[in-house]
């Protein structure tokens, strides 16, 4: 059974010889009862309060879980971005290697190349200054010829004066 302020107000006692003071009893039940009354109030007011404050938290409440679940979501995918960021690394550094084991097989080829080369161009200026010497050498045993030829013909030229003059002063 619920008491208000308006049954304090209400309350009658039975009178009876020697008993108290009806204005000093009703006087303290309208206090009573004032104070009943404030209380309700308060208390109705604490308990809208109460109400209100557990409606907030709860929404706090929610508000935390919806943030947990951000930051193990938003934790996920930043390890999820690391993984996919350290793959992209290893990709990168693997394609790196490879383009540096090409470009280091096309170097080695073109060193191998230029090797080549080198030791065909020797061959070659080898053969070269063979036949420039076999060159020279024929046209110094021309010339050597030629001269020979010359100093016979000189010779034959100078005995055929000699015979000419022998033949004129008439030997």
């Amino acid at each position: 059974m619920t008491i208000t302020s308006l049954d304090i107000q209400q309350q009658q006692f039975k009178t009876r010889f020697r008993g108290f003071d009806v204005r000093e009893v009703d006087t303290f039940l309208e206090q009573m009862a004032d104070a009943f009354e404030s209380l309700q109030k308060e208390n109705l007011n604490l308990r809208g309060e109460i109400n209100r404050l557990k409606i907030e938290s709860q929404g706090y409440k929610g508000r935390e879980e919806t943030f947990k679940r951000v930051m193990l979501n938003s934790q996920k995918v930043l390890d999820q971005m690391k993984q996919n960021a350290r793959k992209s690394a290893e990709l990168l550094i693997a394609d790196a290697e490879v383009n540096a084991e090409k470009f280091l097989s096309r170097a080695q080829n073109r060193l191998a190349q230029l090797h080549e080369d080198i030791t065909e161009l020797k061959r070659q200026r080898m053969q070269i200054e063979v036949q420039i010497r076999s060159i020279i050498e024929s046209h110094t045993k021309l010339l050597e010829i030629g001269k020979e030829e010359t100093a016979i013909r000189e010779e034959e030229d100078a005995k055929l004066k000699l015979f000419k003059q022998s033949n004129r002063l008439g030997v």
